[in-house]
This record gives structure tokens, C-alpha cells and sequence, in this order.
């Protein structure tokens, strides 16, 4: 004859706090986990029709002529840094997935932008006057237009993205470096700007 076996009173309600934990607790989660997805899933401000854009080539409107003065530094230029810019900025469109970048023909609305000024300005110096921390400034003008009905959804100029860095010491970075860090950054805010609420 096999001995009764013999459990605590609480053993009886395991089954029970199991799938109320199951039901209330981990399936909701899994959901919510599941649903979500990856990446950007919302298009903040977008018009619903508007889900591809054209950026076209941003020009260059850097007064190359201009002299220097004490209030305003004469204007550097880096080769061909309106093709980083706008490389940065369809990069920049890919990797939210929130407006896919397309040809001219194809695209929904398009993107226009003109570089209008690269600064420059030292914000610290050391004990012999030398520069020793410096700020980039890279500035555009930009448009956005919705190609379906060819009007101007927003205008906006002086839109910055900017990069510090140092020239001196152990924590120094080139000048180059630092300005890819400016353009990523600036990247960044025009796509902010392209799917805010106009």
C-alpha cells in the first residue's frame, strides 16, 4: 500500500496563481513587446500621403569673397561639404525609416537645401592665447515641398548643427573629425525638422 503523500495547504493554489500570473502578467507583456516592433514606428506630423522624399543635392551659397572683420570670422570651406551634407541627410532618412528616400520622379515630397554659412568660433583659450577649444558651426536654408500637389509645406533658414572640439592637449581631435560630427548632427535635426508638425 503507497503512502499517502501529504502537500501544504498553499500547494493547493499554485495552479490557479500560476495562470492568473500567466493571463495578468506575462502575456500582456509578450503583446506589448511584440507589438512593438523595432526601429521608429510613428510619423510624427506626416501628412498620411507623404511616405517617400527626394533631397536634392544641397548647393553651396557660402560667400567665398567676404573679408574678415572682428565680428564675424572669415567663412572656412571645406571641399565639396555640400555632398557630405546631403549623403548625411539621406543616411540620416534611412535609419529612421520615417520618409524613404527615393528618386525625384518617384518621391512624395522633396527636400531642398542650400549650405549658407560654416563657422568657426574659438571658445577657449589657454595661459599662452592659443586656442585650445574650438565650436563648428554648419548652417542651411532649407525647403520642403509635397510634390503631389506642388506646394510648400515649410521654409526655414538658419537651421545649425554644431561640433566642439579640442585643438590642444591630450583630449585633442582634428578639425576634420570634428566637423563630420557637426554634419551628422545637423543631419539629424533636419530630419527632426522634415516630420514635425508643419
Amino acid at each position: 500500500m503507497i503512502a499517502p503523500v501529504h502537500r501544504p495547504l498553499w500547494f493547493c493554489f499554485l495552479p490557479s496563481v500560476f495562470c492568473r500570473f500567466m493571463w495578468y502578467g506575462l502575456l500582456p507583456t509578450a503583446y506589448c513587446l511584440l507589438s512593438s516592433g523595432c526601429g521608429y514606428t510613428v510619423r510624427p506630423g506626416l501628412a498620411s500621403h507623404l511616405k517617400t522624399v527626394y533631397v536634392t543635392p544641397f548647393t553651396n551659397r557660402i560667400d567665398l569673397t567676404q573679408l574678415a572683420t572682428s565680428g564675424q570670422p572669415f567663412p572656412i570651406y571645406r571641399h565639396r561639404m555640400e555632398l557630405d551634407v546631403t549623403n548625411a541627410v539621406i543616411d540620416r532618412f534611412q535609419f529612421t525609416g520615417l520618409l524613404r528616400p527615393t528618386s525625384a520622379q518617384r518621391a512624395d515630397c522633396r527636400l531642398e537645401g542650400e549650405l549658407a554659412q560654416f563657422r568657426r568660433d574659438a571658445l577657449r583659450y589657454n595661459a599662452s592665447q592659443q586656442v585650445e577649444e574650438w565650436r563648428l558651426n554648419v548652417v542651411v536654408n532649407l525647403r520642403m515641398v509635397d510634390q503631389t500637389n506642388d506646394t510648400l509645406l515649410w521654409e526655414e533658414g538658419g537651421l545649425t548643427g554644431d561640433a566642439t572640439y579640442f585643438a590642444l592637449g591630450a583630449s585633442a581631435e582634428s578639425e576634420t573629425a570634428a566637423l563630420d560630427r557637426a554634419i551628422t548632427d545637423l543631419a539629424r535635426r533636419v530630419v527632426e525638422r522634415a516630420v514635425e508638425s508643419w
